[in-house]
């Protein structure tokens, strides 16, 4: 996200520091990435006033300009090539010795034999725009040799924000500047809209007359307003606006989109993007006269239905996707990209102004399934606020009228079948005290909270606290913990350990192997060493990987040896003769299967694997004799050592066949470990290499295996059953389950009762059974007859009947 230091400076009515805001963004709330300079290299250009205008002697499409530039040395004479320049206005004007944007230093020089003291400058040229036609004409009183960037405010500064998918809220410089008044001081006011008309109906002398709120379908000015998919659009705001006059965007708004990187379009489409960056709201303006009916239906879309997006490619719809249709055809994919056929243009005059909440699953699949993202998609993934949606229509519509004109004859149309308050979350100041290790005063907790936007009052000894919509991540009351925490400031707490209640959950049986092999063989002077994963072949079963770096390192290891014999071979290059190492990684091999060559999956394991070279120990003073080398038996002992630790249980026997060595064998004969002399570009001063590599065995828990989340909605049945004595209710299940097949996905029993109403030496048992196709919506009728052949079977084997009444 990128926001303009000026928008933000307009927000809180205050200065600010680029370098400091992004600290404290950094601190309290999102990391930032970057601050970007723009327009700093303006700083040599100056107002000027041009006092006489006259032809160039000698080139007819040249003039001679006598420019006060404000110097002491009076007017200087300016070599310009213009048509627009004229007598009595005012310009930027760049001096002779001044720099301009992309490092051009001016000099002064001679052009068609007239001497020209510096240049009155284009948009252009000051790096403001494309417009090189004519010199760039500014309406301002300023005195000549007063400095531009003073005078015109485009210096600025982008800071560029790594918002968290979790913080929607600061996808706007409202959210970011609420933020920076938290940390900084300050209240944040949306800024006048220069020229700004207040939204009022005709006749009305309300400025901000409320939306007028229907359940699902409504009439605006004539137009039709029919929410049908209220699952996929919880909430539609719509306004009619007419008259309105399509064209370019004043200076001010294209400033202030062009300080976020935003190319700006026509007045209308601008202050619909001025809102998505200012209140993080998605808006869509329709041309009325190209909406068929008049009509707005939210709707699901029909199966391949088609529509042709602003990018100008076909698309087709499924029924799992929201349109936005007029009275015959989609005009928009729902929070994700509108259609050419409704856009507006030059010749609107009427627009429907759409202000929408969708629901951020549906448009993540949406844009998933056509490989179409857009800002609005991005905003809407991720939640906006479905609470300040008046708020955001009536600022655009404000917006609308005070660049484009028009009126609004009546107040916008709100439809929101199931209205929804503020969350309220109950907040224990001794929670907080629990979870951050430290006391914070319930009066520090309230101004914490309260100036992020959220309203706190306390209740039975707690803090009530009311979520505002813009932080639909807020859902519970550790989330409110770490608001108070982040605002705080991390830094502000202590570092040191403090005392903490040891958790219940058992270390993962593989890491304790793992910590109980480092232990092992460190105790027996080898140091750890971690290489890369990669190298070249290392036999038929070595796994190949698709881009690989380079041609030695084009396979997944299979062994952890060859890597560690390479560092064996680095530390003899630099004069090191005494090598111990030992690591433990992950190796692979490529698995047998029925594919493609009779290759399947690759398989993957730990290992641990150890190399010792040189002298049995460091050589002391004392020592009569040179320390005797490593050999056979040395190995021997540090491969005991690793198969006592990675796999208990296995023996080590001598090798057999050619080579002295040894192999670690399983209770049931399988060989899971060897150790031997090693191979290697050894000097000739390198003692003898040796190495062992055993397979880490563990006693793993079984795994989960993985199921993806249902996507069939499911049918839920309650059931009493009159179990006779004797009867388990495992029996039942189990006979349920039989009976009613895999269309049973959960049995769950939830009451038992005995007395009144139930025959003597029985007990009534009441069980939740739970229904599921996960190809496909069951219907009532199937769910009926599966509990009827479930009950039947039952009553047949174990004599237990439903229980009536």
């Amino acid at each position: 996200m990128i926001v303009s230091r000026r928008w933000l400076e307009a927000l809180l009515g205050q200065a600010l520091d680029a370098g400091e805001a992004a600290a404290q963004l950094t601190m309290h709330a999102a990391a930032v990435d970057a601050v970007v300079p723009l327009h700093q290299d303006l700083g040599d250009i100056v107002i000027a006033r041009v006092l006489e205008v006259r032809k160039h002697p000698n080139a007819d499409r040249l003039t001679l300009c006598r420019v006060d530039v404000g110097g002491p040395d009076g007017p200087v004479e300016v070599v310009c090539g213009a048509p627009n320049v004229q007598a009595g206005k005012v310009y930027p004007y760049a001096p002779v010795g001044g720099t301009l944007p992309g490092g051009v230093r001016l000099e002064r020089k001679a052009i068609r034999g007239v001497e020209s003291n510096g240049m009155l400058c284009s948009a252009k040229e000051l790096g403001l725009g494309q417009d090189h036609s004519g010199i760039l004409e500014l309406a301002t009183d300023a005195a000549p040799g007063t400095r531009f960037v003073d005078v015109v405010p485009v210096a600025d500064h982008q800071i560029v924000i790594d918002v968290p998918a979790s913080r929607p809220d600061l996808l706007c410089h409202k959210g970011v500047a609420r933020e920076l008044a938290a940390s900084l001081g300050g209240v944040v006011k949306l800024p006048e809209i220069p020229s700004g008309q207040a939204v009022r109906r005709s006749g009305d002398a309300t400025d901000r007359p409320p939306v007028r709120l229907t359940g699902g379908e409504g009439t605006v000015d004539g137009v039709r307003v029919s929410l049908e998919d209220a699952e996929g659009c919880p909430r539609y705001i719509a306004a009619v606006i007419r008259g309105v006059r399509v064209g370019p965007s004043p200076a001010w708004l294209v400033g202030r989109l062009g300080a976020v990187g935003q190319r700006p379009i026509n007045n209308v489409v601008d202050a619909t993007n001025y809102i998505l960056l200012e209140l993080n709201q998605p808006l869509h303006a329709f041309d009325l006269a190209k909406l068929r009916g008049p009509a707005v239906v939210i709707r699901r879309a029909k199966p391949n239905e088609k529509i042709v997006t602003l990018d100008g490619v076909a698309r087709a719809l499924t029924p799992e996707m929201t349109a936005i249709c007029d009275a015959e055809r989609p005009t928009i994919v729902a929070g994700v990209m509108g259609s050419a056929e409704s856009e507006v243009t030059t010749a609107t005059t009427d627009l429907v102004l759409e202000c929408a909440y969708f629901q951020p699953t549906r448009i993540r699949r949406t844009r998933r399934a056509l490989q179409l993202s857009s800002e609005s998609s991005y905003r809407f993934e991720r939640g906006i606020d479905l609470l300040g949606m008046p708020d955001a229509a009536r600022r655009a519509i404000e917006l609308i009228r005070a660049v484009a004109g028009g009126e609004l004859r009546e107040p916008p149309l709100d439809s929101w079948p199931q209205p929804v308050q503020e969350a309220t979350i109950f907040l224990r100041p001794e929670r907080v005290a629990r979870l951050l290790g430290v006391g914070i005063e319930r009066a520090e907790i309230e101004r914490l909270l309260t100036s992020v936007g959220f309203f706190v009052a306390p209740k039975d000894g707690r803090l009530a606290v009311q979520v505002p919509g813009w932080r639909p991540d807020v859902t519970r009351e550790v989330d409110l913990i770490e608001e108070v925490a982040r605002l705080k400031g991390y830094d502000a707490f202590p570092d040191e350990l403090r005392p903490y209640r040891p958790g219940t959950v058992p270390d993962a049986v593989l890491e304790e192997a793992k910590a109980r092999v480092r232990e092992q063989l460190a105790r027996a002077g080898l140091y750890e060493a971690r290489t890369i994963p990669l190298g070249p072949a290392d036999g038929p079963e070595a796994v190949a990987i698709q881009n690989p770096l380079s041609a030695d390192e084009a396979h997944l290891r299979r062994r952890l040896l060859p890597g560690l014999a390479r560092r064996v071979e680095h530390n003899w290059a630099n004069r090191n003769r005494d090598v111990r190492l030992f690591e433990v990684g992950t190796v692979f091999r490529m698995g047998k299967g029925e594919g493609e060559k009779g290759k399947g999956a690759p398989e993957e394991w730990h290992s641990v694997a150890g190399v010792i070279t040189g002298s049995q120990r460091p050589p002391h003073w004392s020592d009569s004799a040179k320390v005797p080398d490593m050999d056979i038996w040395d190995l021997k002992r540090h491969f005991e050592l690793a198969v006592e630790a990675a796999a208990p249980g296995c023996t080590v026997q001598a090798a057999t066949g050619t080579g002295a060595g040894w192999v670690a064998v399983q209770r049931g004969g399988e060989v899971v470990g060897q150790a031997g002399s090693l191979e290697a570009d050894s000097p000739v001063w390198a003692a003898p290499l040796f190495g062992f590599e055993v397979r880490l065995e563990t006693a793993l828990r079984d795994v989960a295996p993985y199921r993806p989340l249902p996507t069939q909605p499911p049918v839920e049945r309650d059931v009493a059953l009159l179990l006779p004595a004797g009867v388990t209710a495992a029996a039942v299940a189990a006979v349920l389950a039989r009976a009613m097949g895999p269309l049973l996905e959960r049995l769950e029993v939830f009451d038992e009762y005995r007395g009144a109403g139930v025959p003597a030496g029985q007990r009534s048992v009441a069980w939740h059974c739970t229904f599921r196709d996960p190809t496909r919506t069951l219907r009532e009728r199937e769910v009926d007859e599966l509990l009827a052949r479930g009950l039947k079977a039952l009553e047949d084997e174990l004599g237990v009947r439903r229980r009536e009444g």
